[in-house]
């Protein structure tokens, strides 16, 4: 029997991700016998990493000590010293920072001249929170990263004798992390400032997500395992409903036997998830592969 199939309304790429990719084909297009590069993945995608290559566009794991042509920084963002690195190795840089991002960057460093304790809300390995904590790091030496409240315990002392504490938070987390985390700092200091930076698309992506973990039996969650909204989106449906988090539709194979038993799947993607790959689970599923 055919599967009923319902499309998340917010799955696929967010605006700062359609912008960055767009921008960089666009950037070779233009310059075709120039060199363009991207300091790190553009985004967390193998199959548009691909793409990009197969345009002539590499991808940089650090910058060298000599290079020429375009370098990219791509939309998690970059400290001023990674782009001062970038010009100083010769090459031109394009700040592809999603806005959103720069938002974060900008009001972490606000609060660092200001002299707030300043607590990045996020994951310390991810790109963006990196970028986050370096341009605040300028300004002040009093920068945090956390999403546990057991992580904040060993600065419990330093919080609480600098009184006041300043809140940003990664772009793709998760608000019952941010609550856990203001929660605790309400406790310990006496002045707060907090900056819900979580952005628009994965407040929106999210609340439709749970919306459509309740109606159906199955959830499919598409995306990078190394993308933060994507796994987030997956571990919140989790809660509510059978939920699996594929790459692409080669990985339906793994779990054929509960798709099979499911009447109505629902299916949502992370911000970095192409439409085209969207389409192809979405294919797959109708033809009961």
């Amino acid at each position: 029997m055919p599967k009923n199939i319902t499309l998340a309304k917010f799955a696929g790429f967010c605006y700062g991700v359609k912008r960055a990719v767009e921008t960089v084909k666009k950037l070779k297009a233009e310059n075709p016998n120039t060199n363009v590069s991207v300091l790190g993945e553009l985004i967390h995608n193998t199959d548009v990493i691909k793409e990009l290559e197969e345009l002539g566009i590499k991808t940089l794991k650090e910058i060298p000590t000599k290079g020429d042509g375009i370098c990219v920084v791509r939309s998690h963002g970059e400290s001023p010293e990674v782009i001062e690195q970038i010009k100083n190795a010769g090459f031109t840089p394009v700040d592809l920072t999603c806005p959103d991002v720069k938002k974060v960057q900008q009001t972490a460093i606000e609060l660092a001249k200001n002299d707030y304790y300043v607590v990045i809300v996020g994951k310390s390995e991810h790109p963006e929170v990196i970028a986050i904590k370096a341009n605040a790091k300028l300004w002040s030496s009093k920068v945090v990263v956390a999403t546990e409240i057991e992580q904040l315990k060993e600065f419990e002392k330093e919080i609480k004798a600098h009184k006041k504490v300043g809140v940003v938070v990664q772009t793709t987390q998760r608000i019952t992390t941010l609550n856990n985390i203001v929660n605790y700092l309400t406790s310990i200091a006496k002045e707060i400032h907090i900056a819900n930076t979580i952005c628009q698309s994965t407040s929106m992506r999210q609340t439709e997500a749970k919306e459509l973990a309740k109606e159906n039996d199955l959830v499919i969650v598409v995306g990078s395992k190394k993308s933060a909204n994507t796994t987030h989106l997956a571990e919140i449906l989790k809660d509510i409903t059978k939920t699996i988090h594929i790459e692409n539709d080669t990985e339906l194979e793994n779990y054929k036997e509960l798709i099979e038993k499911s009447e109505k799947i629902g299916i949502t993607a992370g911000a970095s998830t192409p439409q085209t790959i969207i389409e192809k689970v979405i294919k797959n599923l109708e033809k009961g592969e």
